[in-house]
């Protein structure tokens, strides 16, 4: 069964009230909240040191640059999903600049629906990213477990003179005995023998 929906957060970026005004009656509140808009580069740049979203809208040209650096940069300093809209004369450049970078580009002039079409890949492409995330930060913690518990049981082997398989079943033994991860068996270890 699907998870709920999450919420989306949004940073729009564009010099003109009117696109701002058009992404916001676009996005409904009930899956894109909240909305905080920016009217220039730098003011975005400023935006995102304290804050991270998970859609970046950029309607270039910005008033203080045209904006596809500050897509690139988001891209790789982010786990936000990045929308840049383009005029048709720069699409095919400036969307070969920066799709490497998971920017997905759109050209506008574009219809309501073409852009919501965008917006919803995005938010799909941003949910995968989101998974993934969680997986990489759940293998990473395994891994580290792992780690913790091998340097454990050569901190048996070394003061306590056990085997490598006795020291495991030493570990998983206390752990069970103890009613405690391997985990804290591990640090236990490491504690008492020094690390």
């Amino acid at each position: 069964m699907p998870a709920e929906k999450q919420q989306n957060s949004v940073l729009i970026i564009s010099g003109s009230d009117k696109v701002i005004e058009f992404f916001t009656e676009l996005l409904p509140v009930s899956a894109f909240t909240p909305i905080i808009t920016a009217s220039s580069a730098g003011e975005a740049r400023r935006l995102l040191i304290t804050n991270s979203y998970d859609l970046v809208i950029i309607n270039t040209p910005l008033p203080d640059e045209f904006g596809s650096e500050l897509s690139l940069e988001i891209s790789l300093q982010a786990y936000s999903g990045v929308l840049l809209l383009v005029k048709s004369d720069l699409f095919d450049q400036i969307s070969y600049k920066v799709e490497e970078y998971g920017v997905l580009t759109v050209v506008k002039p574009n219809s309501k629906q073409g852009i919501y079409q965008a917006v919803k890949l995005l938010v799909a492409t941003r949910e995968r990213l989101r998974g993934s995330e969680k997986k990489n930060a759940t293998l990473q913690a395994k891994m580290d477990e792992i780690r913790l518990i091998n340097r454990a049981k050569w901190m048996l082997i070394e003061h306590l003179n056990m085997k490598e398989a006795v020291a495991h079943r030493y570990i998983e033994k206390q752990a069970m005995d103890m009613r405690i991860t391997r985990k804290e068996v591990a640090e236990n270890i490491l504690k008492t023998y020094g690390s």
